[in-house]
């Protein structure tokens, strides 16, 4: 019986258009850095400053809200951030646990806020939304290259009274 055997580092080539020659093999202090790099970040989306945002992005990132559908540049991740802000009132995306291995970091959210204005087609419901979020960010050069984001779009048009669920 012939057994395969999948490296972490072949399985994360296999699940990113990244490739492997862009992953260099970091110490346990970059690792540190990543984490702290996306920390950062996300308190700095959470405090709205959106030009500082961008700062935290590689000139060539992509953002995947979807698997087969992404933004490039800092522009559009921005505009699709700002709407989620904009829609909701104590919209908030805490991350609950993170976990970091070569240049990928992963981020668990729980996202919460209250449904006052239009999104997605929807009108303001006054809904409180709370749904669970994974992100996986890669890292190039100190700046977030990529990011997916891991959500369940049915479950939040349910949430907001959407009739077409």
């Amino acid at each position: 019986m012939l057994k395969t055997m999948i490296t972490t580092a072949a399985l994360l080539s296999l699940t990113s258009g990244i490739a492997m020659a862009d992953c260099n093999i970091q110490s346990d202090t970059d690792v540190n850095a990543n984490k702290a790099l996306v920390l950062g970040f996300y308190d700095t989306i959470n405090a709205e400053d959106w030009e500082k945002v961008a700062t935290f992005l590689h000139d060539d990132f992509l953002f995947y809200p979807q698997v087969d559908r992404y933004y490039e540049g800092a522009e559009g991740f921005i505009d699709a951030e700002k709407k989620n802000f904009d829609a909701f009132d104590n919209w908030s995306m805490p991350i609950v646990e993170m976990t970091a291995e070569y240049n990928r970091v992963a981020t668990y959210h729980v996202v919460e806020g209250t449904h006052v204005r239009p999104i997605m087609g929807l009108e303001p419901s006054g809904n409180q939304l709370r749904f669970s979020l994974l992100m996986m960010l890669t890292i190039k050069d100190g700046k977030i290259i990529e990011k997916r984001a891991h959500y369940d779009r049915m479950d939040i048009s349910e949430q907001l009274g959407s009739e077409d669920t």
